[in-house]
Formats: C-alpha cells, sequence, structure tokens
C-alpha cells in the first residue's frame, strides 16, 4: 500500500484523517477559486456530485502537474438539498437559515477524491453521505448558532460533525471520514492496488 501522499487542499480535517490512518502526508494549498469555479459548473447545469467531483479533480491535477512523481490526492465536499448545492454560510444568520431550510428534512453530503499523477487523474471516486436534521425549534437552533465558532463554521460550515454537530441528527450515514469529507475506505483500498 502507497504510504506518502501529497494532499491537494489545505483542510486541517482531511489532513488528520490521513495522519491517523498512518499517512505520511505533505500538504499542498491548490490556491483553487472554488466560489467561481462552482459558480461556472452550476451555470453549465452540473448536479451537486459533479461539482464536488470537477473539484477534488481540479485541486489534485493542479497539484500533481507541480509534483508529478507524487501520488496526489484532491477532494472536496458539497452539501446537496433537493439538488441544491448549500455552500458554507458566510455568517451566524446565514448559517440559521441553513440550519432552518435543513430542519427535520434529509439531505446529502458528497465527498469526492481524485488521486492523481503527473497533472492526470488515475481515480475518482466518491461517497454520499445521507443524513437527516432533527426536528429542531427555533430556541434549539439558535442556541446551537450561538455557540458555533465563526471562523470554523466559515472552514466547514454549518453543522460542526467534530465539534458537538451530531447532536443536530436523527439519522447519520455510519462513515465518520466520509462525513468529514474524506472517503477512507475506499481511499485505502484504491491505494492498496496502487503501484
Amino acid at each position: 500500500m502507497i504510504r506518502e501522499v501529497t494532499l491537494a487542499s489545505s483542510s486541517g480535517i482531511r489532513l488528520k484523517i490521513l495522519e491517523d490512518n498512518n499517512f505520511n502526508v505533505k500538504q499542498v494549498p491548490p490556491g483553487v477559486d472554488e466560489d467561481e469555479v462552482k459558480i461556472s459548473l452550476i451555470n453549465n447545469g452540473a448536479t451537486c456530485l459533479q461539482i464536488a467531483k470537477n473539484l477534488a479533480e481540479l485541486k489534485a491535477n493542479r497539484i500533481s502537474a507541480k509534483y508529478p512523481g507524487e501520488v496526489v490526492i484532491g477532494a472536496d465536499q458539497v452539501m446537496d438539498f433537493q439538488g441544491k448545492n448549500f455552500s458554507k454560510p458566510k455568517d451566524k444568520s446565514e448559517a440559521k437559515l441553513i440550519l432552518k431550510t435543513l430542519n427535520n428534512k434529509k439531505h446529502y453530503l458528497h465527498s469526492a477524491v481524485c488521486v492523481s499523477r503527473a497533472g492526470s487523474m488515475i481515480s475518482n471516486f466518491h461517497e454520499s453521505c445521507p443524513l437527516k436534521v432533527k426536528n429542531l425549534t427555533d430556541e434549539e437552533i439558535d442556541k446551537y448558532i450561538q455557540r458555533l465558532d465563526e471562523e470554523k463554521m466559515l472552514k466547514y460550515g454549518v453543522y460542526q460533525i467534530e465539534a458537538g454537530g451530531l447532536d443536530l441528527f436523527d439519522e447519520i450515514h455510519d462513515d465518520m471520514e466520509a462525513i468529514m469529507g474524506l472517503p477512507m475506505k475506499q481511499l485505502k483500498k484504491y491505494l492498496n492496488d496502487l503501484k
């Protein structure tokens, strides 16, 4: 199994997941304007899953072109509610609106991974994780939003699974690493077979 990888991401959580799974990781931020790419993809009719896969591939290929001899992992995650892409909230009032929209409803987190070498994709896969938010009262939503760390919210989104966000859900997919943005079961299986 390959144990030396380059992570085309600035995500601390993805880095931690890889390190917790005994990978030696070089982390390189990909320098991709995700909002610009998302807008372009949405304007061209891309689904939420296609957005996640395209962003993962763009990140991985960009960094693997700079480090052609290395195995580069790019990843992206998109929240999908009834086919609509929900981006990370810009402030707490937007976070509250998102939670109210998701209240007592199911949505999906599409976690896409691209593995690249020499600037080209060699594998692209994803995990789509269903989650259902509890039927929360306005007071419960307000209380949760008040305790959100705004800086982390801008990085990780409206619910921070790794920081108490599990309490928001009635139903949650069992692959926590995929929910946090990196489907390790599939990635390890792929890297195990890679020469």
